[in-house]
């Protein structure tokens, strides 16, 4: 607890290592996030929307690097930004640069993938519905994107989620230097691997806690912008079709039955 209390402490001073390793973590997750969000939803749009000859092959293709080890793509910008690589004269390794770039390598085509998915599923009926309105191309795009709203947030949030706990890329390429390139992620690696298991743990929570924020954050938006609201969920399962009691059937008339039958008796007499 005491370690714990400690790293809060240093998240809240000015200053502090620690203070500038989230930071510094922040601004590459999200530096790389809205990199692979401009280049991946397009492209997603592109791939779920429109057919092509080999949009099979891509999409298998899309399917294969959404599983790329983070430590293949750190080794493949490690080798292009090497002295001895293409753009090894830029001297961008062991830079912000060099960690933000392997992770724009490493979350783009799970973006992409995920965006032609979640296209391809509601494009059908967005044409349809346009083509019968007589929307034009514009429109009907806009029309998409805005029913594809809430898995597109999902999307962004994913690929963020992604980026923050990455170490491995970001390990070969960024180097740990620190003050420079040192995140929370690398940072939990060195403590453990000198022994600072109690620092390391804590820093692994202070990690989560910032997740959970923005998570959060990203569960309201995402509640905002869904079509179907949770009480009208609510309201269905209390009506007994989503689990809840089924509603119970009006008690029979006894009395009235009692009189219909005496008097049927009476009849038969």
């Amino acid at each position: 607890m005491e370690e714990l209390a400690q790293a809060f402490g240093l998240l809240f001073t000015p200053g502090s290592e620690l203070s500038q390793i989230v930071l510094l973590t922040l601004q590459m997750s999200v530096l790389s996030t809205g990199i692979s969000i401009c280049i991946g939803i397009p492209l997603g749009i592109v791939v779920g929307l429109y057919r092509f000859p080999g949009k099979r092959i891509v999409m298998r293709i899309l399917n294969t690097l959404m599983g790329l080890p983070p430590v293949l793509a750190g080794l493949i910008v490690f080798f292009i930004l090497s002295r001895s690589g293409p753009l090894g004269s830029l001297r961008l390794l062991y830079t912000l640069q060099a960690m933000v770039t392997a992770q724009v390598v490493l979350i783009t085509p799970i973006v992409c993938g995920l965006a032609a998915t979640a296209i391809a599923n509601v494009a059908p009926q967005v044409h349809e519905t346009a083509h019968g309105m007589g929307l034009s191309l514009r429109q009907e795009l806009l029309a998409l994107l805005y029913e594809c709203r809430a898995p597109l947030l999902s999307i962004v949030f994913v690929a963020f989620g992604r980026s923050i706990g990455e170490v491995g890329a970001v390990m070969l390429v960024g180097g740990n230097v620190q003050y420079k390139t040192r995140v929370m992620t690398t940072a939990i690696m060195l403590e453990t691997n000198m022994g600072h298991f109690e620092y390391a743990i804590a820093l692994g929570i202070v990690l989560l806690a910032i997740s959970f924020i923005i998570n959060s954050v990203a569960l309201t938006l995402q509640e905002r912008t869904t079509p179907f609201r949770q009480k009208g969920v609510r309201r269905l399962s209390r009506g007994g079709r989503l689990g809840g009691s089924m509603p119970k059937d009006d008690p029979p008339a006894t009395g009235a039955a009692t009189q219909d039958t005496d008097a049927t008796g009476g009849d038969d007499r």
